[in-house]
């Protein structure tokens, strides 16, 4: 339940206003109630569907205000989860049970719950009580934290002290801090949420010292700490359990079916052999299966059913049912105790391996943190010396060896080399770095030395936050998953209602207790949500995962799921398809003289301009292997172009029409101009000392590659058009040249979003690629906004996909993986579903009196369906992990 502020209602019609548009006009709101007298809406909605900036935007429509909360959102691994049903019972407590989350998604497969949540009003610690009571933990970072942190401008015992006393006297939430002048470093332990590592260096700065803080990572790595720590207890107690388990349940049914086979002769069926099978069952039921008893018991206090309940339920019956036996012989003469333990055992077992897989599925993303050097070769005074890459500020300069990870992100200050940047953009082919490039942290220098002055470290640099978006779109909740959601939801309480219907029927038609309650028992253990709780989002995961690492970042799972849809492309000119700087393509010397020296005064002329033109002249002349001087008495004409004396001659250069009005040009040179310009390019003249020299085109060429990438993603059956505000002969240049035959010129930068929308009115399904400002509000209103990585971080922001290297062709690559992926999530809820609805009427026994089919298909033994239940996860989670293997061509 979220209670928000409401402005701008003056009467009790205002309120019905806004409580008929939140309840009518809001997908996912469940109940609404808006009271006039505190202006405030009490709105319960399903966060699946909807959130509050949707609620407020529709409320907004209807002429009224919603007042969100400045809101926090967070991220925390959740352990003891074993079913889909777990997470919608964790999602549903902190949706329902805890005052100020706005909103919560619990993800089964990635085990995390993202809460967005009103600091004011709760707090992690509270989120982590109210799921602990539904029992399940939240993983919060340590309540304190111990830091080692080198200190700055220390010459004595003195300043230690000094240093030493200023952290424990003058920052609040410091428990200890000691500082040792001899390593130069303090040690202090604090409470995060009283002070921070930043507060801190502010106290020592002012008492006149440095201390050197992590570059960004510190409370992350706490966090990871935490919950690297809180699941390595988690496994190791289901290790522990499993291996107590094999232990007892081996020698159990070895000896059970031993004897059901003749093989220990007569002493087998000796009473007290059935008393030896109740001590080896005893342990594992108890022992190896207290947690599907406990994870039962805190499904049903939270009033739902899980797994844990139809295994609790099944192993409980073979094993009472088997105590009854051995308690009174008269009852039968035949225990299930091996049944039990096996069925116990083996789901403990496909556990285990389906955590092991749902390990792997998240190996992409520990690849690239893996990558990440942990020194950097920081230089000083022209010294080089080590230090933690973690300590490395910005400005500073560090050298990067050939072979070597690059620390930082950062400018190229020195040197020469090639950098592979495959983990950051997909592409295999290294990139030539000169003084002046820009490189990034954790690509692999190859070749030369280099030295590169940090612009980005930790927590700032290109692949943590690549590993943050890729983190928050595993841990979003795809569209496609309420269907597997709604129905776990209903699924353990069905098949208990189906096994005790089978228990009726059997018992009632054979005549027979014992057959028709193994055959319950069969129906109970070989039911598994577990396959539909993890079909999504463990494709999802490594959908994401793979993605990262072909330089393509989906910022959420319906991004992802919404991309295989895509049948229109819509796509920016400049700087998208094309370079979006202006080269000069043309060089025509027009007074029969040197070419080069000609075209070196031309430059010149150009060279004391800042237009972009002039500089593609300078470069273009750089180029062909000119080196322009200085000039003398420039002069810039508005509109026209430039004038100037370059060693003692007067050069101009500028548009055709300003030459033209002196009759300089003839009708040749007129031809010539139009015929360039008929090309889509920007046409000059240059005349020096009074006679025309030459003649010059520049254009804003398409990226190498466009062409291929266009072909590509018409081969998909994808429409794509082309956008800008160009000309239209421009733009037909250009899109005749890359093979778009849909083009919208001269489009002003407020009507691209208009454009984008059109189509979807159209009833197409519309992504949009940009790169620039202006192409913010048509990558916001896409359904999949794709912003090009070389681009600005406001189109990066508004957009739902990334394309880290800036390569069109991660536009095709992105379609053919969210159509991979989807295909995937399809075959597992297919098999997920098939598994169910075609084993639990075979448990149930539908097909005993089929003759033809062999025993163990006509009657299924409950340890065979604990088999086939620990199978149908793995099944799914691999079928998953075949995603890694996606090619990007």
């Amino acid at each position: 339940m979220l209670e928000l502020p409401v402005l701008g209602m003056s009467c009790a019609a205002c309120a019905t206003a806004v409580e008929r548009t939140l309840t009518k006009k809001a997908p996912g709101v469940i109940k609404a109630n808006v009271n006039i007298a505190t202006e405030t809406a009490a709105i319960e909605y399903d966060p699946a569907q909807t959130d509050p900036q949707a609620l407020a935007t529709a409320v907004d429509k209807a002429g009224y205000t919603l007042v969100l909360p400045a809101t926090r959102t967070a991220e925390f691994p959740v352990v003891g989860m074993t079913c889909a049903n777990c997470s919608a019972a964790v999602e549903r407590t902190l949706n329902k049970k805890v005052p100020g989350v706005v909103s919560a998604t619990v993800n089964f497969g990635t085990e995390t719950a993202q809460v967005e949540y009103d600091p004011n009003l709760t707090s992690p610690e509270l989120m982590a009580a109210a799921v602990k009571k539904a029992g399940y933990e939240l993983v919060l970072a340590p309540a304190t934290r111990k830091v080692d942190l080198p200190v700055v401008g220390m010459t004595c015992t003195n300043c230690s002290a000094a240093v030493e006393r200023t952290l424990n006297k003058k920052v609040p939430g410091v428990v200890a801090a000691t500082v040792n002048f001899g390593t130069e470093t303090a040690t202090v332990e604090y409470d995060p949420a009283v002070t921070s590592l930043e507060a801190m260096a502010e106290a020592v700065k002012k008492a006149g010292y440095e201390l050197v803080l992590p570059a960004g990572g510190e409370e992350a790595a706490a966090a990871e700490d935490a919950e690297a720590m809180a699941r390595a207890a988690e496994l190791r107690a289901q290790q522990r359990a499993f291996a107590v388990g094999v232990a007892f349940t081996l020698p159990l049914f070895v000896l059970s079916m031993g004897r059901d086979f003749g093989l220990w002769g007569g002493w087998a069926h000796a009473p007290w052999v059935n008393w030896l099978f109740l001590v080896l069952a005893t342990p594992v039921q108890f022992y190896t299966g207290w947690g599907y008893y406990q994870g039962g018991f805190k499904s049903l206090r939270n009033r739902s059913a899980n797994m844990d309940v139809l295994v609790a339920l099944g192993s409980s019956v073979a094993y009472v049912y088997s105590l009854a036996v051995v308690l009174s012989p008269g009852l039968g003469h035949h225990v299930y105790f091996e049944t039990s333990a096996m069925i116990i055992t083996l789901i403990k077992l496909g556990k285990l391996l389906e955590a092991r897989a749902k390990g792997q599925a998240s190996a992409a993303i520990r690849a690239l943190m893996d990558l990440a050097p942990k020194v950097a070769h920081l230089e000083e005074n022209g010294q080089e010396r080590d230090v933690p890459a973690g300590q490395v500020r910005p400005g500073q300069v560090v050298v990067v060896r050939p072979g070597e990870s690059i620390p930082v992100d950062g400018v190229v200050v020195a040197g020469l080399s090639a950098v592979d940047e495959a983990m950051l953009t997909g592409e295999s082919v290294p990139v030539d770095k000169v003084e002046g490039d820009s490189v990034f942290g954790s690509t692999v220098n190859q070749q030369g030395r280099l030295k590169v002055r940090a612009t980005g470290v930790g927590a700032d640099t290109a692949i943590s936050q690549i590993i943050r978006l890729v983190r928050q779109a595993q841990g979003s909740k795809a569209a496609i998953q309420r269907l597997a959601d709604r129905v776990s939801a209903v699924f353990v309480p069905a098949i208990i209602v189906i096994a005790l219907i089978t228990l009726a029927v059997w018992w009632l038609a054979g005549g027979q207790f014992v057959p028709a309650l193994i055959r319950m028992v069969a129906v109970l253990v070989i039911a598994c949500p577990c396959a539909l709780g993890l079909a999504t989002p463990t494709a999802i995961m490594v959908g994401t995962g793979k993605g990262a690492t072909l330089g393509i970042l989906f910022k959420n799972s319906e991004a992802l799921e919404t991309a295989h849809r895509l049948d229109t492309v819509v796509l920016d000119k400049t700087g998208t398809i094309t370079q979006g700087k202006p080269q000069l393509t043309d060089w025509q010397p027009l007074d029969g003289g040197d070419g080069q020296q000609t075209l070196a005064l031309i430059a010149a002329a150009e060279s004391a301009s800042e237009h972009p033109i002039a500089r593609a002249v300078v470069e273009g002349a750089r180029q062909r292997g000119v080196r322009p001087g200085e000039p003398q008495e420039f002069e810039a004409h508005s509109g026209f172009g430039v004038s100037a004396r370059v060693e003692g001659r007067a050069v101009r250069v500028g548009k055709p029409d300003w030459f033209q009005a002196e009759g300089l040009l003839d009708v040749g040179h007129q031809a010539q101009s139009e015929a360039l310009a008929g090309q889509g390019k920007t046409v000059m003249f240059a005349v020096i000392d009074g006679r025309p020299a030459g003649l010059l085109a520049v254009a804003d060429q398409e990226k190498p590659g466009a062409a291929a990438a266009i072909a590509e993603i018409k081969q998909l059956g994808v429409t794509p058009v082309m956008l800008t505000g160009d000309n239209r002969q421009a733009a037909a240049t250009i899109a005749g040249r890359v093979g778009i035959a849909e083009v919208e010129a001269e489009v002003l930068p407020d009507q691209k979003e208009a454009r984008v929308r059109a189509r979807q009115e159209q009833g197409r399904v519309v992504g949009m690629v940009g790169d620039g400002i202006n192409d913010a509000p048509a990558l916001a209103r896409a359904d999949v906004g794709i912003a090009i990585g070389t681009g600005t971080d406001v189109a990066m922001e508004a957009s739902d996909v990334t394309l880290v290297g800036g390569d069109l062709r991660g536009v095709a690559r992105a379609i053919r993986l969210s159509r991979a992926t989807m295909r995937t999530i399809r075959q597992n809820l297919f098999w997920a579903f098939f598994y169910n609805l075609a084993l639990v009427p075979l448990a149930a026994g539908v097909l005993h009196n089929v003759t033809w089919l062999p025993v163990f298909i006509r009657d299924l033994h409950p340890v065979m369906a604990a088999g086939a239940m620990a199978l149908s996860s793995i099944t799914v989670v691999s079928n998953s992990l075949r995603l890694g293997r996606f090619h990007a061509e």
